[in-house]
């Protein structure tokens, strides 16, 4: 079964290691489904029911996104908020359409990792920070996965820094 990559990326041709990882992805059009949400929807109007459909055919969902601001890009959230309806993602009539699927995020960080820990510089670690996606999928009964984050690309942008991301992509998405 493929992986859909869900990339949320407002500014995906300014992008270093997030397009270097579609780039990647692409390769592999046998086991992942590269999906791009501000591609799909330049005027930000989320097609709710194809975005069901599409998200009822895979059984292994990798939300990927550059984290700033300590959030995800908006049309993600957006995305969530319209996709993961009542009556389709959870509810007494619900189907639970995004039951028992696995789900993951895969996170590109500006700041170094030593940065978000309790006794760093802004005193919570990632998976603290992203506990609103964990109960979110937990709430519509998807089998929520560890994170994958790659850190300091605020300050490490060379090439060697974002070629050595990919292969710790690929074996994160190879172990879901």
């Amino acid at each position: 079964m493929k992986t859909l990559i869900i990339v949320s990326h407002p500014n995906i041709k300014s992008s270093l290691i997030n397009k270097r990882w579609i780039e990647e992805l692409t390769k592999y059009p046998e086991q992942y489904v590269v999906h791009q949400l501000y591609e799909a929807y330049p005027d930000e109007q989320i097609d709710v029911l194809a975005e069901q459909k599409l998200v009822e055919q895979y059984d292994r969902i990798v939300f990927q996104f550059p984290y700033y601001w300590f959030n995800c890009p908006p049309l993600l959230k957006k995305w969530m908020d319209e996709v993961m309806t009542y009556g389709w993602a959870y509810g007494s009539k619900s189907g639970f359409k995004m039951s028992g699927k696995k789900i993951a995020l895969a996170i590109s960080l500006g700041v170094d990792e030593h940065e978000l820990h309790p006794s760093g510089t802004y005193h919570y670690t990632l998976e603290e920070l992203t506990r609103p996606f964990e109960l979110s999928f937990q709430y519509v009964k998807a089998d929520y996965q560890p994170l994958f984050a790659y850190y300091g690309m605020e300050n490490n942008v060379s090439k060697e820094w974002i070629e050595r991301s990919v292969p710790l992509y690929l074996n994160f998405l190879e172990s879901l």
